[in-house]
């Protein structure tokens, strides 16, 4: 702008007229006034022909470094630029002010001079002095412009370099992001293909392993059918023992009545029963049983389940335990709730009482057993020790001191109730369903999910002896009143006596209909010996008669599963409990 200004003013100085001046002394041109602009043309010529040097160099450079942001090229030119301008507005500023000093100096003995002889020329050259005025008023404004102008010049060329140090940095992360995550790119891929290389090893011991497990399938296979073939073999061949030892029972049977029949054996045993026999310990009343026909009481007894009655020894009261965890003592001949033993914490699963009475003891699915005395129902013991649930329990009938329990941990455990703790433990290799004392209490028998029965001898624990007693599980042992012989129920339906000298076979009692309702379900026998009571899945009791296997009666009143049977001791009632936790008395 000041070139262009500069121009103009050469311009109107070279309008102006032609004339004579009288200056100093000395007759002057006004065209002397001309050499004043040459500095400002000089000045355009250089700065134009730096800018033409500096495109140039910089398009040199350019092509040399090629590899060079674009940004920061750009701002590498602008700064050039901004430079070059700087130095042409300094000599520009220069220029002005000299050709200001000179033109004050020069002008000033023109204007004295010419004021006097010539006013009207005075007048003239008057007013271009202050059009110069204005016109360098005009350039001060514009070097003031071109200073604002460097000024934010410089703001955004250091805007713009401090940008680029920003994008430099992001750049230099992104560069360290690429390379870690090509190093993490090749860890993967190293990573991957040991993977591969496991997986398709895992793959071929797969297939090794299947080959091997369908060769192992098909040798089970193969060994199941023999097993079912052998056990085929093994069935069939019981039951032709079977069938052999029921003809020769039936055989035994029939010459036991005929010479019964014929002797006076039996009239002397008929006049013997229903006396008392004051000479064993206790006095224990010994009466005839009675065929029970007819449902005295129905006693809703627990809620859930009733699985285990026992009467007391010469007693009437009736002692039931069942799936709310509580034990309870009724009067038979009413039906009322006498007392109620509390503290089991799990389900009660058998019962037993002592002979004198006094104490009673349930077996829990908590793992233990706990013991109260009846008369207060207070607690006595509560024995721990069993890994499993306890599912049977006895007392000695000699002595009101030793229990013996059955768990489901496959373990008999012999307790004495004065010192609170088990005495005696013996393993087996089946879980027991049931057990009880020999009339003596130097044996106990036990009753196995195998189907066997067995004699354990109760100081050493050793096995005394064994015998097949059903196909499938034992569910109840029940001892005779003189312990000559036991009676056995399975979960094969059948009801079997046996000798207990002999292990021997004396009777076996079936009926229509009649299936175990579960693996702890009790049949009984009666006071007398002479009868056998046992519930069914339909909610009916069978009472068989021993002399010839026969059912004498079948009782119905229950709805559901009969689950145990027990016999007073004075030859009746009959008591049965079922599923529903109902108990109903028969006479």
């Amino acid at each position: 702008m000041k070139i262009v200004q500069s121009t103009i003013r050469v311009s109107r100085l070279r309008s102006m007229p032609q004339q004579p001046v009288w200056v100093g002394g000395w007759l002057q041109h006004s065209s002397a006034l001309l050499p004043f602009t040459f500095p400002f043309l000089s000045l355009f010529q250089i700065h134009k022909q730096k800018s033409q040097n500096f495109n140039s160099d910089s398009f040199c450079s350019r092509q040399q470094k090629q590899r060079v942001h674009p940004l920061q090229q750009k701002m590498a030119l602008q700064e050039e630029e901004i430079k070059i301008a700087k130095e042409a507005i300094k000599h520009a500023i220069k220029a002005l002010r000299r050709r200001h000093l000179v033109e004050e100096a020069a002008h000033s003995p023109a204007f004295i001079a010419l004021s006097k002889p010539l006013l009207s020329q005075g007048s003239e050259w008057k007013e271009k002095a202050e059009n110069l005025e204005v016109e360098l008023q005009q350039c001060y404004k514009a070097q003031a412009r071109l200073s604002e102008q460097l000024v934010v010049e410089v703001a955004e060329s250091r805007t713009f370099k401090t940008a680029i140090q920003e994008k430099d940095a992001i750049i230099a992360d992104l560069q360290s992001e690429v390379a870690k995550a090509r190093d993490e790119c090749s860890d993967l891929n190293t990573l991957l293909e040991e993977k591969t290389k496991a997986l398709e090893l895992m793959i071929s011991e797969n297939q090794v392993l299947k080959t091997q497990l369908e060769e192992a399938k098909a040798r089970a296979d193969k060994f199941e059918a023999e097993n079912k073939m052998l056990i085929d073999r093994w069935m069939l061949q019981k039951m032709q023992d079977a069938e052999r030892l029921n003809e020769a029972n039936a055989i035994y049977g029939d010459m036991l009545d005929q010479v019964n029949n014929s002797s006076i054996e039996q009239l002397a045993r008929q006049q013997v029963d229903g006396v008392v026999r004051r000479s064993e310990e206790g006095a224990e009343y010994y009466v005839e049983s009675s065929i029970p026909n007819m449902c005295k009481q129905r006693i809703p007894g627990h809620e859930g389940g009733c699985g285990t009655i026992v009467f007391e020894y010469n007693s009437t009261k009736l002692i039931s335990g069942g799936q709310d965890r509580d034990v309870k003592m009724w009067d038979t001949n009413t039906g009322a709730l006498v007392r109620t033993f509390e503290g089991c914490v799990g389900s009660v699963l058998d019962l037993s009482i002592t002979p004198d009475n006094r104490t009673i003891i349930a077996a829990s699915g908590s793992k233990n057993l706990v013991v109260w005395d009846a008369s207060s129902a207070r607690t006595r013991h509560t024995l721990t020790g069993h890994m499993e649930k306890v599912v049977a329990v006895d007392v000695s009938k000699i002595s009101s001191r030793h229990v013996v329990s059955a768990a489901y941990d496959r373990t008999i455990k012999v307790w004495d109730l004065q010192k609170g703790y088990c005495i005696n433990t013996i393993l087996f290799p089946s879980n027991c369903n049931a057990l009880t004392f020999s009339i003596d209490g130097q044996t106990i028998c036990s009753g196995h999910v195998d189907g066997n029965l067995r004699l354990w001898d109760i100081q050493t624990g050793k096995l005394l002896s064994e015998v097949a007693a059903h196909s499938l599980a034992v569910t109840s042992l029940s001892l005779s009143r003189n312990g000559n012989t036991i009676l056995t129920s399975g979960r094969d339906n059948l009801h079997n006596l046996f000798d207990m000298r002999t292990l021997e076979v004396c009777g076996t009692f079936r009926a229509n209909g009649n299936r175990v309702a579960s693996n702890w379900s009790r049949s009984c026998l009666s006071s007398d010996d002479n009868y056998v009571a046992a519930g069914s899945v339909d909610g009916s009791v069978h009472i068989w008669s021993i002399s010839n296997a026969k059912i004498v009666s079948t009782l119905k009143e229950h709805t559901t599963s009969v689950l145990c049977c027990s016999w007073s001791g004075f030859g009746k009632p009959l008591a049965t409990s079922d599923k529903n936790g109902s108990i109903c008395v028969w006479t």
